[in-house]
């Protein structure tokens, strides 16, 4: 068995966001075997564990992963995982990988997947709410498959927000209100919040939208009355109803799961598409297995490892 460290930035994210392309279309063609998320909750967050096998690359795993929103106070990220790799003919362990940052950079390309299909046009302004590792993600994803215009970040903390203007320089970046955010033609989310953060009124038709922070029951960025106007796309249909930015409006009876479009892989393979230009398009993230399997792949390749005798 061996083991795989490293940073994950120094993976090229066009490579990247083809292989999490190529996981959603086997996704769509239902050739994967991905059960959702089980969740574990923790006093100061929670843990989970997501199982998968993707037979186009002949891989098996399950990465446990934590969310912890208090840890950068302590110094810690935010988001901590590590994979673990089966040989899919004798389920003995071949690989362990320290995934935490492939857990980012996964996250980020399949926002940018997303945005490949669904942007209203190639030339964009970014909008981000949010600057933590997951923002810078989702730039360094999205720009490998749109061209980045302008980008507009906001963050809860001024401080936050100058740092990231500072490491997009190769940008032009400004830190701006939550609601002048909304003013992009792709708009990001990345925050933990519990509380719609982003309102219907201040999302023009014809953008598109990544909400990647709802990621566990409870958690949602979006005002509910936008899923209502909104051709909604979700990762993984039984994940996002259970933990996804969905959720909340499905559970209080604000939304409906019908009302749902369908998933990413399905629009990757054209099954769906955008309904027209000035629709509104949301993608819903929860983050899946078949992804952590598909970036596995490309740093078991790259990475450097470290032999761990099993037997």
């Amino acid at each position: 068995m061996q083991y795989f460290s490293g940073s994950g930035w120094d993976l090229d994210p066009a490579e990247v966001n083809r292989a999490v392309e190529s996981a959603f279309a086997d996704h769509g063609y239902g050739l994967v075997q991905m059960p959702p998320k089980v969740y574990i909750t923790l006093p100061g967050g929670d843990f989970r564990t997501m199982p998968a096998y993707l037979p186009s690359l002949k891989m098996a795993g399950v990465k446990v992963v934590n969310v912890h929103p208090e840890n950068p106070q302590q110094g810690l990220p935010t988001v901590m995982a590590l994979t673990i790799i089966l040989d899919i003919a004798t389920g003995r362990p071949v690989a362990v990988l320290n995934a935490t940052r492939l857990t980012d950079i996964r996250t980020g390309s399949a926002g940018a997947v997303a945005a490949k299909y669904l942007a209203p046009k190639k030339t964009v302004t970014l909008g981000i709410a949010g600057t933590g590792r997951q923002a810078e993600a989702q730039v360094r994803a999205t720009a490998a498959e749109l061209e980045i215009e302008k980008i507009l970040i906001w963050s809860r903390n001024p401080r936050h927000a100058d740092r990231f203007v500072a490491l997009m320089d190769r940008f032009d970046c400004t830190s701006v209100s939550l609601e002048k955010v909304c003013d992009a033609d792709v708009i990001v989310t990345t925050t933990p919040s519990r509380t719609p953060i982003i309102r219907s009124e201040w999302v023009h038709e014809g953008t598109h939208i990544n909400a990647i922070g709802a990621d566990a029951p409870g958690k949602e960025e979006l005002d509910p009355a936008l899923l209502n106007r909104a051709q909604v796309f979700v990762d993984d249909m039984a994940q996002a109803t259970h933990s996804g930015e969905v959720n909340v409006p499905i559970a209080q009876g604000i939304y409906r799961q019908e009302a749902i479009a369908g998933t990413l892989g399905e629009v990757v393979i054209g099954k769906k598409r955008r309904e027209r230009p000035d629709r509104i398009t949301l993608f819903d993230s929860t983050g899946l297995a078949i992804q952590d399997l598909a970036i596995a792949a490309i740093a078991m390749r790259q990475g450097t490892a470290i032999d761990l005798p099993f037997l």
